[in-house]
Formats: structure tokens, sequence, C-alpha cells
């Protein structure tokens, strides 16, 4: 069974983005993650349809 549980710095090597990026996002609500006591926990089926949400938004004109 895959792992499904990333942390901070797996979801910026994930997205290939700076921590400090994913970190912020999380405070601001802007990237679905939960703080479990002071460390965010990511889960990676939702971040997959979260950044496909987002790649279909803004590219829906060729999809």
């Amino acid at each position: 069974m895959e792992n499904d549980i990333l942390t901070l710095e797996d979801v910026a090597k994930y997205l290939k983005m700076k921590p400090q990026t994913i970190y912020t996002w999380a405070q601001n609500g802007i990237i679905p993650a939960a703080k479990l006591g002071k460390e965010w926990r990511f889960k990676k089926s939702i971040i997959d349809k979260w950044f496909n949400q987002h790649i279909d938004d803004k590219f829906s004109e060729f999809i």
C-alpha cells in the first residue's frame, strides 16, 4: 500500500516547489493541508485532485 500521507518537504519535492511556498500556502488555506501539532501533513490523493483542478481551470480552453 502506497503511503498517502506527505510532509511539507514531500509536497514541495512532488510539486517541484520551494518548501517555504508550500508552508505559506498551507497557512493561508491555498493548498489542502492538516496541521498536526506543529507539523503540516498532506494527503497525496487530495493534492493530486487539487493540482488537477487548478490545471483544468487554468487551461480549460485547451481541454
